[in-house]
């Protein structure tokens, strides 16, 4: 009897040890209505692994000292679904933002360049419409440098985001304009974001709910788009204040428009919906 005959089921108990882990090391709130989807996601994972049960498997995460097991589960659970320009409003506001600021000789007197923080990357579709948006917008200013950080929990994201490399049918949602500019050709229906905005973006694993930011310096805006809702009130509160901690006085907080930071003590001022800006 091979594996996949032999492998237990995933039991109420199980889910709800699964349930605790991945909400003690990322945050995300799976609440009681998820078993189906942990059942699918870790099955694979299981199989791979030759596990005859959820629990043993647990158990294997639980003491794996390297944690690239726990990262495994994480990357597996967390949901990955995005496209390029999503929301674009967002990078509308980013674009005349940065001409406002460009062009305001005070600001480029003190100021020769802007930091972007896209802090829920997934797999690069949001820093490289920062990167096409910021590009446009500054194309006619010299000397101002854009570099823009973009992290994410899972690892497996971020090895395809550095890549910068997109079926071109999803490029349906970038402006024609930006497709010429900034994509080129890779075969085999691939399309590659051009090097000028590849070297625009440092990627790096970063855990938004685990310990304090190594930020050395403030953000001008940070995009945490669509990564709050699978998080419960409190740890949203927590995340909102750390997150305007590391704004620069006068930079924006865009958050996603299915988000709010209703009923949320925070120090930001509401702008429009799902911006947010840190009082100077």
């Amino acid at each position: 009897m091979n594996v996949i005959e032999t492998l237990r089921d995933l039991t109420a108990e199980e889910y709800e040890l699964f349930r605790q882990l991945v909400y003690q090391h990322s945050g995300i709130n799976l609440g009681g209505q998820k078993m189906q989807l942990v059942r699918a996601r870790l099955g694979k994972r299981l199989r791979q692994g030759g596990f005859r049960s959820f629990r043993a498997y647990y158990e294997y995460v639980r003491k794996d000292a390297s944690g690239r097991e726990l990262c495994a589960v994480i990357d597996a659970i967390a949901t990955n679904t995005t496209h390029l320009f999503r929301e674009k409003q967002h990078f509308d506001f980013l674009g005349q933002v940065l001409r406002d600021w460009a062009s305001d000789e005070v600001w480029r007197r003190r100021r020769h360049d802007v930091r972007i923080w896209s802090a829920a990357c997934s797999s690069g579709e949001e820093p490289y419409s920062i990167a096409m948006t910021a590009h446009d917008a500054l194309c006619t200013y010299t000397g101002i440098e854009v570099k823009i950080l973009a992290t994410d929990i899972s690892t497996n994201v971020l090895e395809r985001a550095e890549q910068g490399t997109y079926e071109q049918h999803r490029l349906g949602t970038v402006p024609e304009s930006f497709r010429r500019r900034y994509f080129t050709a890779a075969g085999q229906g691939l399309m590659r974001v051009v090097p000028e905005l590849r070297r625009m973006i440092t990627f790096a694993r970063l855990n938004l709910i685990a310990g304090n930011f190594p930020f050395r310096y403030p953000f001008d805006l940070i995009f945490c788009r669509n990564v709050m809702i699978y998080f419960d009130r409190p740890t949203q509160a927590t995340l909102v204040n750390r997150l305007a901690e590391h704004l620069r006085p006068g930079g924006y907080l865009l958050i996603g428009h299915s988000e709010s930071l209703n009923s949320i003590s925070h120090p930001l001022t509401y702008v429009r919906p799902t911006i947010y800006q840190r009082r100077r």
